[in-house]
């Protein structure tokens, strides 16, 4: 196997592990969802349900509509009706991610709507009710007699909205906090994919040099920069999953980076004067 062929092997090994993340942002937040929507979760709650679950599935296929238009597609394959339908499927998964990145923020407005438990000092004395205990951001453990009192020592809990959850102030700052940066993460991701979508329109036209180049360039090393600074928090926070999947996507976009600067360097080659 040829570095080429290795390279191309580890990029789709890269995608496939991405696909996979749809499954486990899924089953996390089904766990929490059995918590905040007892009742069941209604069609208008479905994306502050699982909002992670639709951005990354939404997110997956973008990512392979990137990948088809900057590397696996040549000029010739670009039919109207193949451009039609790289474009509407693109659309459809930028109204997903639009969507999901409201479903972040009403998260975060939710994490602001909790209330102090009135005579309750710690968290043994809520049993026998079947309580829990919020370990972090949607992630959630059964209050018992055997762990109700490893889980803080504060004497002021909180209460989630409408939920039989609570946790301490500490662990809500916690909480909050990567939720915001959810939301920060979002909204970043956004401002990419716009990049590139100006940088791949303006590469089909010829265009994507001097200041335009340059530009793309400088505000791509600031908001990569901001992923990566997510990417550690989450790491130092103790979310695997959320890190893993965030260590992944910058990989991914690596790639797709990759992908356009070999079609650019083809294009400068194609158009320069050949020497006799």
């Amino acid at each position: 196997m040829n570095s080429h062929s290795l390279f191309q092997f580890f990029k789709y090994v890269v995608y496939i592990m991405l696909a996979m993340n749809i499954y486990w942002f899924f089953a996390e937040e089904v766990t929490a969802a059995a918590l905040q929507f007892p009742g069941g979760v209604a069609a208008v709650d479905l994306i502050e349900a699982f909002s992670a679950t639709i951005d990354t599935a939404a997110w997956v296929v973008l990512l392979l509509m990137f990948e088809l238009e900057t590397y696996v597609l040549e000029d010739r394959h670009f039919t109207k009706g193949v451009t039609l339908t790289l474009h509407g499927l693109r659309a459809l998964c930028y109204a997903f991610i639009v969507y999901a990145f409201f479903g972040y923020t009403e998260n975060l407005t939710f994490l602001y709507e909790t209330s102090l438990l009135e005579g309750v000092h710690s968290a043994c004395a809520l049993l026998p009710e079947p309580w829990s205990w919020a370990t972090t951001l949607d992630e959630y453990a059964e209050l018992t007699a055997a762990n109700c009192a490893t889980f803080s020592a504060d004497s002021t809990l909180y209460r989630f909205r409408d939920m039989y959850a609570v946790v301490d102030a500490g662990g809500l700052t916690d909480i909050r906090r990567l939720a915001w940066v959810d939301v920060i993460n979002a909204a970043v991701w956004l401002l990419i994919v716009l990049l590139l979508e100006i940088d791949v329109r303006l590469q089909e036209r010829g265009q994507f040099e001097g200041k335009a180049f340059a530009f793309s360039s400088a505000a791509k090393v600031v908001l990569y920069g901001t992923l990566l600074l997510a990417a550690v928090y989450w790491g130092f926070k103790g979310d695997f999953v959320d890190f893993w999947d965030a260590f992944l996507w910058l990989v991914a976009f690596v790639f797709i980076e990759r992908n356009i600067f070999e079609w650019r360097q083809e294009e400068l080659a194609e158009s320069s004067p050949v020497e006799d």
